[in-house]
This record gives C-alpha cells, structure tokens and sequence, in this order.
C-alpha cells in the first residue's frame, strides 16, 4: 500500500501537470494547533473517475474546499486543471462543476425554475442561452420530464440529480461531488452511481467522496484514503487493493498441526480460526502449501486464497468501519 502511494508521490514534481484534473502538494489546513489536513499530495488523471475515501474527521470535506478556494490552506499547492488555485481560479473554476455538502434549493419552486434562479446568479453564463443549457441539464440527469414539479415533491434520489444538473448548468471538464449518495436509498444510489458513469464515459473527470465502499469501487478508476487528515494510500483500483497481501485459509480438523506447517513453510501472519487455519501466503505457490500440508499428514477440506475487500483495506488503512461519513 505504501508503494503504491510513494510511487504516485514521486511521479508528481508539480501541481501544474497538464495530464492531471487535481494536483496538490503538501496541501496543509490548520485550525489552532490542529492540523486538519496535513500534507496531501493528490494526483487525479485527466478522464477518471476518483474515489475520495475517509472516515469522519479524516479531512475530506476541508480538502475539497481548499481545492475549489473556498477554503485558504495554512501551506502547500493546490491546481485544477493545470491553473493553480486561487490564482488562476477565475479562468478555471468554470470548467468545474461542485456539490459540496448536500444541494439547497427553494422547497416551493420547480426544478426548473430552481436552475433557473441559480443560472442567473452566474455573472458569466449567457442569458441567451440559459433555457437551452437548464433543459439540457435537467435531461442529463433524467429529470427532464419532472423539471415542473415542485422541489419539495422530489424524491432524494432526484434532490441529488438536481444538484448534479446545477453543476452541468455549463459545460464542466471537472466534476467535485461530496458525498452524492448521502442518505439515499437504493435506487437513487443507483442513480446517481448510473450518472457518474455516463459522465465520466463522455471524458469528464469526476472526483467523488463517498463511505459507501461498494459504490466507490463499482464506478472509481482510481482512489485515495485519508485518515486523521493525511493520505495513507492513492492510486489506481488495482495498484491500491494491490498493495494489501492475499489471505490463505485451510479448512482442516488439525489446525494445529496445520499451523506449524504453514509457518514452518514461511507464510505470516499464521493464525488458528473457527473450522482451520490463515495466513499470508507471501508468495508461497499455493500448490507448494497444499502439498506441504498433505506430506505432514494434514486432511485439507478446502483451500483458499483470496484478495482483501475494499472493505478490509479500508479497515486496515483507518482502523475504522465502511459506515461513515464527513
């Protein structure tokens, strides 16, 4: 895991990489004494779809301020788009489409009329096109056909969609979401998991911080882990989940004998558990183990050799459940 994070770390001299959609360098936010994000460094490709993962207080939520300027940090870099921010954020940020912390719109108004209101407050989007570009954002997220309907009438699921076409009101190459899927229920998660893919297969890059450990690894190209304000692991999906090492577990009545054998053979890690034996097997084929247990007089019920969930490696990397939010 720490491989995959150095090496990400070392391909990165600049934040100002024309390839990459979010560059940071030792992007640090203070509040006292406290360092509520100390030192990341972010790469995000151009075109992908990256997870921001952390349980709650890892600093999610600042970082994503910092990046769109809404937030000054204490030390460090940040760019978007090759345009370092703030000061190139004039030019940049409206390329960038956001949804930090949750949409708020007019209960009693349309959706339509909700963009609508929204669109006008933009002091660089064209008046002349704006019901062109609201109806084309409204049936980006499928919510054309109910753009009449009154907000409050919506489900979560389409709450969250308007939010989405607020941020698609202009063209984006960039998409921030901050926890999109908050409190939604199946269907809409699905929704929103169904839009994500949709926009980042038309080559937008979306950023996307979630909890939700299934989804993230469903529609993410690539992830980053924070924990108490750092980041402990980034990379592409496999080069993350690549950095955690394989479990092997034997189904057997003689575990202890089992045990022996297996640590005699170098596996780590080797541990006794209901019904047989685990551990890591290193590298160790897992022909040479089975033939070994079988030499030592071992009756082998089953064998196993399985890669972590993103839900261990999550575990593992922050000492906390899948269920959080920031």
């Amino acid at each position: 895991m720490t491989r995959a994070l150095e090496a990400v770390r070392t391909s990165a001299p600049g934040t100002n990489r024309p390839d990459l959609a979010i560059a940071s360098r030792g992007l640090t936010k203070r509040f006292g004494g406290k360092a509520a994000v100390d030192a990341v460094d972010l790469v995000v490709p151009r075109g992908s779809v990256y997870g921001f993962l952390g349980p709650n207080g890892s600093g999610k939520t600042t970082t994503i301020r910092m990046l769109l300027g809404l937030v000054r940090p204490s030390a460090g870099t940040s760019s978007l788009l090759g345009e370092r921010i703030p000061q190139g954020g004039q030019h940049v940020l409206p390329l960038v489409g956001s949804l930090v912390e949750g949409p708020a719109f007019h209960p009693y108004l349309s959706g339509r009329a909700n963009l609508q209101r929204l669109d006008a407050a933009d002091l660089t989007a064209d008046p002349r096109t704006a019901r062109q570009r609201i109806d084309t954002a409204l049936d980006r997220v499928g919510l054309l056909a109910a753009a009449g309907k009154r907000y409050r009438a919506y489900s979560l699921g389409m709450r969250q969609r308007l939010a989405i076409a607020a941020a698609l009101l202009r063209p984006r190459e960039l998409l921030v979401l901050d926890e999109p899927t908050n409190g939604l229920d199946p269907q809409g998660t699905r929704e929103v998991r169904h839009l994500v893919a949709s926009l980042a297969s038309d080559g937008t890059t979306v950023f996307v911080s979630s909890h939700l450990l299934s989804e993230v690894e469903q529609m993410c190209t690539h992830l980053g882990v924070m924990r108490d304000g750092r980041l402990v692991a980034q990379g592409s999906v496999s080069e993350v989940r690549g950095g955690a090492a394989p479990t092997a577990r034997v189904l057997t009545e003689q575990p202890t004998v089992a045990a022996q054998i297996l640590s005699q053979l170098g596996l780590s890690g080797v541990e006794t558990v209901p019904g047989g034996v685990r551990g890591a097997p290193d590298g160790i084929a897992p022909e040479r183990i089975v033939a070994a247990l079988v030499e030592g007089g071992v009756g082998v019920k089953e064998f196993t050799v399985t890669s972590p969930s993103l839900e261990d490696l999550f575990l593992s990397l922050t000492g906390e459940g899948f269920d959080v939010s920031d």
